[in-house]
């Protein structure tokens, strides 16, 4: 004599039809859990690419901002300079001295520029630490 299953149950459940505890119900859930999981991981690699992205725009101004006072001292220092320096040294050694050095401070000005635009500034560090804890909770281990 079979039982029916479905005609016990009360309040016409259907077996794995939205209950919890069954097999549909717990794939269903864990499904679920996945797609959201994945969906604030992206958003959170958005949020470091976007943090990132604004760290090279500072870093890229540095480099356009050296340039500019390169450029301009260049011009300046060593028209002054090179008329003051006339005096008491030729023109071209006095020129060439002049050129010098402004071209050093401006090139020190990019080299710290520079420094802001290098790979360590746009490595997302708490995506891959979150997707690391992830993994570690997927496989069951626990940090």
């Amino acid at each position: 004599m079979a039982t029916n299953l479905s005609s016990s149950l009360p309040g016409d459940v259907k077996p794995g039809a939205g209950d919890p505890s069954s097999l549909r119900g717990l794939l269903s859930g864990l499904l679920t859990d996945v797609t959201d999981l994945f969906r604030n991981e992206l958003r959170l690699a958005k949020v470091e690419a976007s943090e990132a992205l604004t760290a090279m725009k500072a870093g890229a101004g540095g480099v356009v901002l050296a340039g500019a006072i390169m450029f301009s001292g260049v011009l300046a220092l060593l028209a002054a300079a090179i008329l003051a320096l006339t005096e008491v040294l030729e023109p071209w050694l006095a020129a060439l001295i002049v050129g010098l050095a402004v071209t050093l401070v401006g090139y020190a000005l990019l080299q710290g520029a520079k420094k802001k635009l290098t790979p360590p500034t746009l490595s997302l560090d708490r995506t891959q630490e979150s997707l690391r804890k992830d993994a570690a909770l997927v496989s069951g281990e626990r940090r």
